[in-house]
């Protein structure tokens, strides 16, 4: 049996007093793909099973580790129950600001290029980090999705995904596209660089136009600073193109390199996704296997990364 933890905010609040030392007043719940969040004025409490993925484990090893001023800072951690189901919780201070969202929804152009140098600064802060031994320790464990792979690995994730594909749910032509991105992929991918490696802005706090926090650091691993710039890049809607030409120019990367960074990285995102949804299809959305075929269409069919605008 797994707890329903939607239904148990009362270990959200009892650890938020802990932490806090008083009552924490009202505590509301927050959407979140991988965990259950309530937040309350001063406060962010994320709860998951024990049993189910160790990420939050993650990111609370590296809390006290990393960049001040980075991320929101860790309160307290620890294990409660219910039913005789461990359930792990995080206790976060609450940052000024809003999150942000997929896409840049609403924001004007001109916003979006601040908000995207203001993220760029931030990253290289965490790119610049020279992380203890016991960050790097956590930094180099493996994760179930390391997002670009070398050129080896994703022709080889390729070749499972057409072996279990027997269906031809993923068009012939969408996996040869595959092929022809993998053969541009490196050959070794370089784990010197702490990354983020979920910095879409879904992850970003602003108030009033100024970034005042990056989120979520239970994907965070060595790779290298390409990984983190696609992810603003990919994720930033109409204002693509802007926040390209902004990463560009901030890092001093020409803007080719980036879009075939972005290319393979984004095609090895949809490779692995595709590979769980027909693998594993009760643990995705319904929706995710449609979502991704059509992603794959826009990489492959209509070379959405060498559109310009």
């Amino acid at each position: 049996m797994v707890v329903d933890l939607s239904r148990t905010p009362q270990i959200a609040r009892v650890a938020a007093m802990s932490a806090l030392g008083r009552d924490p007043g009202p505590m509301e719940a927050a959407a979140s793909l991988s965990h259950h969040v309530y937040v309350g004025s001063d406060i962010v409490v994320k709860l998951i099973g024990e049993a189910r993925h160790p990420r939050l484990n993650r990111e609370v090893a590296l809390a006290p580790h990393l960049p001040e001023g980075l991320t929101a800072p860790l309160l307290a951690s620890g294990l409660d129950e219910v039913n005789g189901h461990k359930i792990r919780y995080a206790c976060y201070a609450r940052m000024a600001g809003t999150a942000l969202a997929m896409g840049l929804p609403g924001v004007e152009a001109a916003t979006a290029r601040s908000l995207a140098e203001q993220a760029v600064q931030r990253l290289e802060v965490l790119h610049r980090w020279a992380p203890s031994p016991p960050a790097r320790k956590v930094l180099a464990e493996p994760l179930d999705h390391g997002g670009l792979v070398t050129k080896a690995a994703l022709l080889a994730l390729i070749d499972s995904l057409a072996t279990i594909d027997r269906n031809s749910v993923v068009r012939p032509a969408l996996l040869k596209g595959l092929t022809a991105i993998a053969d541009n992929a490196p050959v070794s991918a370089s784990t010197d660089t702490p990354v983020h490696a979920d910095c879409h802005w879904g992850n970003w706090l602003a108030s009033a136009g100024r970034v005042t926090a990056l989120l979520d650091f239970e994907w965070a691993r060595l790779g290298e600073p390409l990984d983190d710039w696609c992810f603003l890049i990919a994720f930033s809607g109409v204002h693509r193109e802007a926040v390209l030409d902004v990463v560009a120019r901030e890092t001093a990367t020409a803007p080719e390199i980036l879009r075939a960074g972005c290319e393979i990285r984004s095609a090895a995102y949809l490779a692995s996704d595709l590979h769980l949804a027909l693998t594993r299809p009760d643990n995705v959305p319904a929706e995710m296997l449609t979502d991704r075929l059509s992603e794959l269409e826009q990489i492959i069919v209509e070379r959405s990364w060498w559109k310009t605008r």
